[in-house]
């Protein structure tokens, strides 16, 4: 568990509210806006605030996840990016970067598109461009296309915290990379039933209108296509099973990078699609990757 203390503040959203964690810093500390993915939670970037303890973090749990997961109305990527429009505003901040994991990235692409005001610079790690999604699916099969265990995952229950954490214990993303981090962002993950099971907090209807959204309609494409954001794309080569080819089979992430050769591309081979975020190794060097951005963007005196 991180020794930085993350506040809880609830921001009035359009159906309901957010949770939102923010680690505070410094009165003159950077801010960066972090931006979790599909059935994750604000806590992903725990181990990231540990490692920038002079950077003012300010990450909320998308509607439909984490104790947002009582938020009413539709989802999609645009209402994500309205709905990140509202925690700056709530929070009177205008971030230095905005850092966006999985379909966080998706969802920052188009918060860059409709608030370009709130967005000086985006780094996204594992998302954000088109993915190599199967065609004429229906939305279930999209899904389980995609995320595979892991929508799977969003409908069983479980007897309790511990079977809960003994189930990601098997998981072969973290079979080297398990971490009491770790299990406090899984913890974090689950409600309690009636019955006295547990059961993990994202909603399943909103996960497959996401997921949707961001690959079936014009939404991010739109965005893409009218994107000025200097902006940086993080890949690694294993997936959500630590499986190879990861989201971007390299075929299809050349003709991606060609079709937007405006976004800098840096690939880190060490990392799957959950260890580049959920593990120490990988927030250190997003950490690093964090300083340089933040760099990038104040202006130096000649």
């Amino acid at each position: 568990m991180s020794t930085r203390v993350v506040r809880a503040v609830d921001v009035a959203v359009p159906g309901g509210s957010l949770r939102v964690g923010v680690w505070e810093a410094g009165p003159d500390a950077p801010t960066i806006l972090a931006v979790h993915g599909v059935t994750s939670s604000h806590l992903a970037w725990e181990m990231l605030a540990e490692a920038l303890p002079h950077v003012r973090i300010i990450a909320p749990d998308l509607r439909g996840r984490g104790r947002s997961n009582g938020v009413q109305g539709a989802a999609g990527m645009a209402a994500h990016a309205d709905d990140l429009a509202a925690v700056c505003a709530a929070l009177h901040a205008v971030p230095d970067l905005v850092v966006a994991h999985s379909m966080g990235a998706f969802v920052s692409v188009v918060f860059a598109h409709r608030h370009p005001d709130l967005v000086a610079r985006l780094l996204l790690v594992d998302g954000g461009l088109p993915l190599a999604a199967p065609a004429d699916l229906t939305p279930d099969e999209l899904v389980a296309a995609i995320l595979g265990p892991t929508a799977a995952r969003l409908s069983r229950r479980f007897a309790d915290v511990d079977d809960y954490l003994a189930f990601w214990r098997a998981h072969p993303a973290f079979a080297d990379d398990w971490s009491p981090a770790l299990e406090h962002y899984l913890a974090y993950d689950l409600e309690r039933e009636p019955d006295g099971s547990y059961r993990p907090a994202t909603s399943y209807a909103t996960t497959v209108e996401d997921t949707v959204d961001m690959n079936t309609r014009d939404t991010v494409r739109n965005a893409l296509d009218a994107l000025t954001t200097p902006t940086t794309l993080v890949t690694v080569p294993r997936g959500l099973q630590d499986e190879t080819p990861g989201l971007y089979p390299p075929v299809h992430l050349a003709a991606q990078l060609a079709a937007y050769p405006s976004v800098a591309h840096v690939a880190w081979p060490e990392f799957n699609h959950y260890t580049v975020v959920l593990s120490h190794a990988g927030a250190d060097r997003l950490a690093a990757l964090v300083e340089e951005q933040l760099a990038a963007s104040v202006p130096h005196a000649p």
